[in-house]
This record gives structure tokens, C-alpha cells and sequence, in this order.
């Protein structure tokens, strides 16, 4: 259940950071539009992307053992310095989304559009196949427990932020909620980095 928790932790924790993906997801279910088609694109995507690293990441650390160290410093000095440049941003820059486009979008026009935000940013191998598959190699046998958990962030996570947008767009029209956000999601990425150079 740990290897669970974790895996649900770290994901969040990376998916929370706002980008160009979750900002259009949000924006879809502001205007709501398309947004079972959207977040079912972004769930399928994120599932299968962390199970390529957990399942490709685990054989190569356990072909090439000292991976495994290599893996676990690389994954939190990632977390930290990801952790820096989000804090920064909170405090920073002035974020807000009005719910505002083109009402008339196709379905097919908004599946293409979240296909190509997601599969051809190289922040989402980054994140899901090379950092989520190196921390779930340090659980061994529950690294698919760990997978799962990651999943269930992702999925979680677009369901909410799809289905859940249109309520929070006065809050979100505000920079202040940006920067709180941010702040948490900062913190959440450092606690995790932590873990893995103690474990």
C-alpha cells in the first residue's frame, strides 16, 4: 500500500503543475466542450506512458544494477529543481484562465489538439517514462503497485479537473489561486525528494 500511496503522491505532485495539457483540459471543461473525449485522451496517454517506464524502466535497473543509485539521486534532484522553478513561478508570475474560445471546436479538432499537447511535449517522457519509471524501480516487486497509484492520480486528476472546472472558474480567474497552487504542489515535490534520498 505504500509503494500505492507514493505512486499517487509523485504523480499528483508532477501533474499538478500547470502546462499546456492541463491548461487545455481546464479550458475545455470551462467552456464545456468535449470534455469526456479530452480527459478520456489524457487518462489512455498517461496510463500507458507510466507503465512503459514502470515496466521498462524496472528491467533496465535490474539488468544494470547501479542504475538503481543513479536513478534515485537524478529523480530527487529533478523533484528539487522542479520544485524551484514552480515556487519561483508562484511568486513570480500572474497566472489566470477565462474560459474563453472557440465555441464551435469540433470534437476531432479537440482530440487532435490534446494528442499533440500531450504525446509531443518531451516534458511527458520526462515525467511519466523517465522519472516515474526510476522511482517506482526503487519498489522492487510493488513497483507495479507504485504504477498503479500513478494512474490513479492521473486519472483522478483529469476526471476533477475536467468535469470540476466550471465551478472554480471565478477562483481561477484570480492570480492568488495560481500562486497557491504552485506553492503546494512546490512543497509536495521537495517532501518527495526527500523520501527518495533517505530511502
Amino acid at each position: 500500500m505504500s509503494a500505492f500511496i507514493s505512486g499517487f503522491a509523485l504523480s499528483l505532485s508532477l501533474i499538478l503543475a500547470i502546462g499546456a495539457q492541463n491548461a487545455f483540459v481546464l479550458r475545455q471543461g470551462l467552456r464545456g466542450r468535449h470534455v469526456g473525449s479530452v480527459v478520456t485522451v489524457c487518462i489512455l496517454s498517461e496510463i500507458l506512458l507510466i507503465f512503459t517506464g514502470v515496466a521498462g524502466f524496472g528491467a533496465l535497473v535490474h539488468a544494470i544494477p547501479s542504475l538503481d543509485a543513479i536513478a534515485r539521486w537524478g529523480g530527487a534532484a529533478f523533484l528539487i529543481v522542479y520544485g524551484i522553478l514552480t515556487l519561483r513561478r508562484a511568486l513570480t508570475v500572474d497566472q489566470t484562465l477565462q474560459g474563453t474560445g472557440d465555441a464551435q471546436q469540433s470534437r476531432r479538432a479537440a482530440i487532435l489538439t490534446c494528442l499533440a499537447i500531450t504525446w509531443l511535449n518531451p516534458h511527458v517522457y520526462l515525467d511519466t517514462v523517465v522519472l516515474i519509471g526510476a522511482v517506482a524501480s526503487q519498489y522492487n516487486g510493488d513497483r507495479w503497485w507504485f504504477g498503479i497509484g500513478a494512474t490513479a492520480a492521473s486519472a483522478l486528476f483529469f476526471a476533477l479537473l475536467g468535469y470540476g472546472a466550471k465551478p472554480l472558474q471565478p477562483i481561477f480567474a484570480k492570480p492568488a489561486a495560481w500562486r497557491l497552487l504552485d506553492t503546494f504542489v512546490a512543497l509536495l515535490m521537495w517532501a518527495i525528494a526527500i523520501t527518495l534520498i533517505t530511502a
